[in-house]
This record gives C-alpha cells, sequence and structure tokens, in this order.
C-alpha cells in the first residue's frame, strides 16, 4: 500500500466542518475579492509574527515580486539568493531587469552561507558592473536562515533583507521570527506548505507602514493610497487611480477564510512535525550520509525532511518499488538551470550547493504521519542495500 508523500487530506478530516463553514460563510456573503476574511487573516498573520503590517497576494512568487517592485529595482541592480532553492525565488529578479547574483549553502542547513553572501558582494563590488542592492535569504525546508549574521552584512553594504518564508512561515531563531531582521518577509500558501490554502496564495510581512502601504497598492495595479489621496483630493474608489505601474495579485476570500481555520492548528502542526523529525533523526542518524541539520536557536516548520544519502537514485527507487513516496528537493540548482545560464558562476563556484543536489532526498513529512508509517519509512531506508 503507497503512503502519501504530504497528507493533506488528514488535515481536512480535523477540521472538515469547520473549513466547510468558513466556505460557504464566504459564498453567502459574496464579498469573494479582498473580503473581510483577507483583512481578518492579514491583522492575525502579522500578529503570528509579531510584525506591525501584512498583505496578502495571489501567491508567493508575486509576493517576492511585490517587495522587489516596491524598492522600484532596475536594471543594474544585483540581488544576492541562493542558488539551492525553488526557481521562483530568483525567476523575480530578471522580471525587473535586476540581476540575480548566487550565493552558496551551508552543508548542514542548505541555506544561505553568510561568508559565501560577503564574498559574492565583495565581488560584485569589485567589478564595478552592478549596484548591490538586495538580498533573499530562504528558510529552506522549513527553518530559518542565519539572520544575525546576513543582517549584519546587508547593514554594512547598505543592502535591503527579504525573509523567504515560503516554506517556513511560523519558524524562529532565538524565539524570534525571521521578520524581526528582514525589511520584508514574504510567504506562499501553496496547498503543500505547513500553512497551505487550497490553492494559490501568498503573503508579505513587514514593519515598516509606508511600505506595506505601497506594495498593497501595487498588488491592485498601483492604486491610489490613502496617503496619495490625501495630498491629491481623490475620494472615489481607490482603483480607478492609478500612480504607479503595479500588478493584479489580490487573495480569494475563500482562501483566506480556509487560512483562518488552518492558523488555529496551526501551532499544534508545527508540534507534530518536530516529534516527526526527532523521530526521523533518532531512526536514521548514521545510517546514512546525513539527516538535517537545524541552526543553533532555531525552530523548523519542517516543510520537508531532506536526507542525504551517498546512493541517492538508487534509495529512491528502492522506496518507490516498497510504495514510499520520495522527492529531490532540487536536483538541478537554480544556476544550472538554462533561463539562470547567463548569470551563472564558473562551474564549481557553489561547491557546496552542487554536491548537496547530488545526495539530498525527501522523505514523507506531514503533521498526522502515524508512527506505523514512519517506521515503514525508516526500516526501507535502512534495509536499503543498493
Amino acid at each position: 500500500m503507497s503512503l502519501p508523500f504530504i497528507d493533506l487530506q488528514a488535515q481536512r478530516r480535523r477540521i472538515k466542518n469547520e473549513i466547510d463553514t468558513a466556505i460557504a460563510s464566504v459564498i453567502e456573503s459574496g464579498r469573494y475579492v479582498l473580503g473581510p476574511e483577507v483583512t481578518e487573516l492579514e491583522k492575525q498573520l502579522a500578529a503570528w509574527c509579531g510584525s506591525s503590517h501584512a498583505v496578502s497576494c495571489a501567491n508567493g512568487t508575486d509576493a517576492l515580486a511585490l517587495a522587489l517592485m516596491a524598492w522600484e529595482l532596475k536594471p543594474g541592480d544585483a540581488v544576492f539568493c541562493p542558488s539551492f532553492t525553488f526557481v521562483a525565488t530568483a525567476q523575480v529578479v530578471p522580471w525587473l531587469g535586476a540581476t540575480p547574483v548566487f550565493v552558496d549553502i551551508d552543508a548542514a542547513t542548505y541555506n544561505m552561507d553568510p561568508a559565501s553572501l560577503r564574498a559574492e558582494i565583495a565581488s560584485v563590488k569589485a567589478a564595478g558592473e552592478l549596484n548591490p542592492k538586495v538580498v533573499i535569504a530562504v528558510d529552506l525546508f522549513g527553518q530559518p536562515a542565519n539572520y544575525p549574521e546576513i543582517k549584519e552584512i546587508c547593514d554594512e553594504f547598505g543592502l535591503k533583507l527579504i525573509a523567504d518564508t515560503a516554506q517556513g512561515y511560523g519558524c524562529t531563531l532565538n524565539g524570534k521570527h525571521p521578520s524581526d531582521w528582514a525589511d520584508i518577509a514574504t510567504t506562499s500558501f501553496f496547498p503543500a506548505k505547513p500553512l497551505g490554502c487550497y490553492g494559490d496564495g501568498g503573503a508579505i510581512v513587514t514593519n515598516d507602514a509606508a511600505l506595506a502601504e505601497r506594495i498593497e497598492s501595487l498588488r491592485v495595479y498601483g492604486k491610489v493610497t490613502p496617503t496619495d489621496a490625501a495630498t491629491r483630493n481623490f475620494h472615489h474608489d481607490p482603483k480607478y487611480l492609478s500612480l504607479r505601474v503595479g500588478m493584479n495579485s489580490r487573495l480569494d476570500t475563500i482562501q483566506a477564510a480556509i487560512l483562518l481555520e488552518k492558523l488555529k492548528i496551526f501551532a499544534d502542526e508545527i508540534e507534530r512535525r518536530q516529534v516527526i523529525a526527532d523521530r526521523y533523526a533518532e531512526g536514521l542518524r548514521g545510517a546514512i550520509r546525513a539527516v538535517p541539520g537545524v541552526i543553533e536557536g532555531g525552530r523548523s516548520v519542517w516543510a520537508q525532511y531532506v536526507i542525504e544519502h551517498d546512493r541517492r537514485d538508487g534509495l529512491q527507487a528502492h522506496l518507490t518499488a516498497q510504495g514510499i513516496p520520495s522527492m529531490v528537493y532540487y536536483p538541478v540548482p537554480i544556476h544550472q538551470q538554462d533561463f539562470a545560464l547567463r548569470f551563472a558562476p564558473l562551474e564549481g563556484h557553489l561547491k557546496v550547493t552542487e554536491t548537496a543536489s547530488q545526495h539530498v532526498l525527501a522523505l514523507p513529512m506531514h503533521p498526522y504521519l502515524e508512527p506505523s508509517d514512519q517506521d515503514r519509512v525508516i526500516d526501507a531506508v535502512l534495509g536499503f542495500n543498493g
């Protein structure tokens, strides 16, 4: 019998009545776009991580793009980001004509290596062709990046910092959320994320009121903001006066209603994920190339549980034959993909990234993974002799 990689239906069974009621309420209200549930969700998202403002949007990629648009990125600007992550992190950069500069990762956490970041910034400044502008640190697989060190580097060089928490919303470092260090934290509500909706969705979190207002404008075609309107004596619907180039990136009210119900059990699900991660580590440590490492003081939300194995492809085939799904995150680093080749460093420059891509394998992980099913996964990994 095949196991689910991520069992979304197990969660649905837990809160089915609440979800169904929330969806029905939105349908009855008729306020399907930017309804009151969206406003309430934004309030709760900000409160969850102790921030002042949250602005929802259509997806996590738009969240990144909106952040860069708010800072008016342009050709000649450099954005530093890891290559070992999903392509969305880097793809938004050339949308605005800017250039992604790829940074290597820490071998234990897979997150941005501050030493590599510093070296890449120095290299760009020495070349003199690009203007270092933004750093995008990714909370890969659910755990926080090394924000104290990354923030220190950003401050030293006058760079803006985005925390891409698409996989890590809810993670903490020394009790603080990424938004405590970052100018902007972005996230995704894709269904497979730890906090996912039943479609696409995303959000931006910040402590900068003016920045939040600007992003709220940009998500609706650059509409007039309250601050704009006060100086222009404009009293009509704000969407009918566009002051800046924006996009259409609104979160559906139904998705907000679903997320409000999921937020009620989110803390409990994070705890459950930690128990499962600990159990994997106990069963696998020492028997494979590596189990996940977590930064000191870090609290992961365990979006994925990613191991390393010297014979990764053989192990994956072995698991598949036993009805156990697995996933390779990520088989091809961004800098090696066709669209990014014009930005890519020399082969071998990102050694840790390239090595990790050859050995990583994600095992089933979700809050409702039964101990017996997890034992089956562990036994299958241990039983591989290929």
